[in-house]
């Protein structure tokens, strides 16, 4: 692409550069390398979307000045006409100045004089929201627009909802005036920077600790192709610095020194080497000793939004839609199947729980995978109290089946140093898996129950029912295998014995 004597850049853009130049510099030039949006990243921006019309009940009743690709000066000269007309509130009002083009949230003017708002999703202010801030007081007073007050508002997570959400109850707004003056240097610095690096070759920046903070980069699939299988990268858990031995030229996992690593990371390593697997066969029949029949596999879906859904929940809250519970009441015995699935548009937690205490056995084991199905009834009992005695019970039943692969008890090369369950299933029942499926984890799952709320149409809901039914059926139906699977590991190690 040539490159214009003239460089633009956007609010995004600039903050983009501040992470990095060269995601900055592909960006303008080589947009094509950019990696495809996935479908977590599209509800990220869904979420902020939400957040952003909600927080314009601040000051109601404002302009929206619409975004328009094609146009930035049509945006610029809207915001100048709706401010030349009186006009107190303007929601995206667009400002250029020194090249440098923004959107504000929300322009207000009162008494002390114009406002802007910048408005997050998130629910703490993190330094590069005061970088955000800082760049549209600076186009905004460089433009000839006198900027009093600038505030960050931020989802207040301590906000529980009673009714119709309340904006002033849902935001905590700070004023971060002095720190946006603070950095004006530093903006301007980095603008004229970032514009001359973008006259001038790409820079040569390798991959390090930026290509994921603040932001996930979206040029990571062009940046780190040279990056091999089985690298340094591929480490799982807590332990050496990964990019401490890259820029030592240790990329590949065979040439990791050893004895640098801790227990885990060391057996993952010496497992892939080996091509072997790793089995504790009495901490295994440990652990399976410790479950009584009935036993109950247990699977929850969730839900998590900013803006909480009905009444008792707060923002961001994991909140039960779904479960799936297999149980079977004596060794070799038949399994059982049930399962629940909120009616669109309808509060679940109460019909959720009912209906799971009163099928689950009062003396049974109950398996589920990590702490996550544990967590959320700890939740449901402080939303119903009532049931606080049924639920500890509930809790104090639960067998985690992931500690055999979460402390390497079992743990095979292809494991690739993880414990979950899309991790164990293919290596212990790989005749299973969740490729076939339309909903294949917790993330497209929760996207699904968005929308059966969001249609109208029947043939529509019941089809992604019927995919949500069958994705979280096999989350459990997979940990009656695993668990089968350890029980046949243990008594082939006796047999051997």
């Amino acid at each position: 692409m040539e490159k214009t004597p003239n460089i633009y850049l956007s609010k995004s853009l600039f903050i983009r550069g501040l992470q990095c130049h060269k995601s900055l510099y592909l960006h303008k030039y080589h947009p094509e390398l950019r990696d495809e949006i996935s479908e977590e990243q599209e509800a990220l921006f869904q979420t902020g979307f939400e957040v952003g019309k909600y927080a314009r009940r601040l000051f109601p009743g404002g302009v929206e000045i619409p975004y328009d690709e094609t146009s930035y000066d049509s945006q610029i000269q809207k915001t100048q006409d709706e401010i030349r007309n009186g006009t107190k509130t303007i929601y995206e009002a667009a400002f250029s100045y020194d090249n440098i083009f923004v959107k504000v949230d929300v322009l207000h003017k009162d008494h002390e004089g114009w406002k802007i708002f910048e408005v997050k999703s998130s629910t703490e202010i993190v330094p590069i929201y005061l970088d955000d801030a800082a760049v549209q007081y600076y186009v905004l007073n460089g433009a000839g627009l006198p900027v009093s007050k600038v505030f960050l508002a931020h989802i207040n997570n301590q906000y529980v909802r009673d009714g119709e959400i309340d904006p002033r109850g849902l935001f905590t707004v700070n004023d971060i005036t002095d720190s946006v003056k603070q950095k004006q240097p530093f903006i301007a610095e980095n603008i004229a920077r970032q514009k001359e690096m973008l006259e001038n070759d790409m820079p040569d920046i390798d991959i390090g600790e930026h290509c994921e903070k603040p932001y996930g980069c979206d040029f990571q699939g062009h940046c780190w192709q040279h990056i091999p299988r089985d690298s340094v990268f591929d480490l799982r858990r807590k332990g050496i610095n990964k990019f401490d031995l890259y820029r030592q030229g240790i990329i590949e996992m065979k040439d990791i020194p050893l004895d640098r690593l801790n227990r885990y990371q060391r057996l993952q390593v010496e497992a892939f080497l080996n091509k072997a697997d790793k089995i504790d066969k009495d901490a295994i029949k440990t652990f399976l000793d410790s479950l009584i029949y009935p036993l109950c596999f247990l699977d929850f879906e969730t839900f998590c939004t900013a803006i909480p859904l009905f009444d008792g929940i707060r923002p961001y809250r994991q909140v039960p839609f779904q479960y799936s519970l297999h149980i079977q009441d004596s060794e070799g015995a038949e399994l059982k199947h049930f399962e629940y699935l909120a009616e669109p548009r309808k509060d679940p937690r109460r019909e959720l729980l009912t209906k799971l205490i009163d099928t689950i056995p009062e003396q049974s084991s109950i398996i589920a995978y990590t702490d996550f199905e544990t967590d959320r009834l700890r939740e449901l009992s402080a939303w119903f109290p009532e049931y606080i005695d049924r639920i500890e019970r509930l809790i104090r039943n639960i067998r985690d089946i992931s500690l055999p692969f979460d402390k390497m008890d079992y743990y095979h090369w292809k494991m690739n140093g993880s414990y979950s369950i899309k991790a164990v299933l293919p290596v212990l029942v790989p005749e299973m898996g969740y490729d076939n499926l339309a909903i294949h984890d917790g993330g497209i799952a929760m996207n699904a129950y968005f929308a059966i709320n969001q249609s109208n149409d029947q043939k529509e809901i019941e089809g992604i029912r019927s995919d949500l039914l069958e994705y979280c059926k096999l989350d459990t139906l997979a940990m009656v295998k695993i668990l089968e699977k350890l029980r046949e590991m243990v008594q082939k190690a006796n047999d051997g014995n």
